[in-house]
């Protein structure tokens, strides 16, 4: 067997099992909650960065009109909600998607999302890396039964 065909086959199956990577970024954990077509859904992930510093830029999907970042804050018993347009992923560390905090809205769903769907997406980085993933919708209670990292 070729040198270069085996070192291929080894990163293959060295990779982290449901990890969803580009390079030296990777998608964990993705999930979603049940929402109904025409409504909004959320999205919530893990972004690891084993490389230098990045910047996540743009999420789509097929199921949702738009995607935006924003921010969740609360200040005075009112939680907020804030867009935002660019998300820093530090070198050699990573940023949370959570209920809370940072979460993907994923404004005019093209259909409806239940429980054990997967909607697809693609992250993109300054850098120009993309990452493609997929967003498992749970039972609505919160994320997906899930070990390490999910498809």
């Amino acid at each position: 067997m070729n040198r270069r065909l085996l070192l291929s086959a080894l990163a293959v199956i060295a990779a982290p099992m449901g990890a969803y990577g580009a390079g030296r970024l990777e998608a964990m954990q993705p999930w979603s909650r049940p929402a109904v077509a025409g409504t909004n859904g959320v999205g919530y992930l893990v972004v690891a960065n084993h490389g230098p510093a990045d910047v996540l830029e743009k999420i789509e999907t097929p199921v949702a009109a738009r995607v935006e970042m924003h921010s969740s804050s609360m200040a005075n018993g009112v939680m907020t909600m804030k867009k935002v347009d660019r998300i820093a992923v530090p070198a050699g560390g990573q940023v949370a998607f959570a209920p809370g905090g940072f979460h993907l809205m994923l404004i005019g769903l093209t259909r409806t999302l239940k429980a054990g769907d997967r909607a697809p997406a693609t992250l993109t980085f300054a850098s120009g890396r993309k990452i493609e993933t997929a967003f498992l919708v749970s039972d609505g209670m919160g994320p997906p039964r899930m070990s390490g990292t999910t498809h």
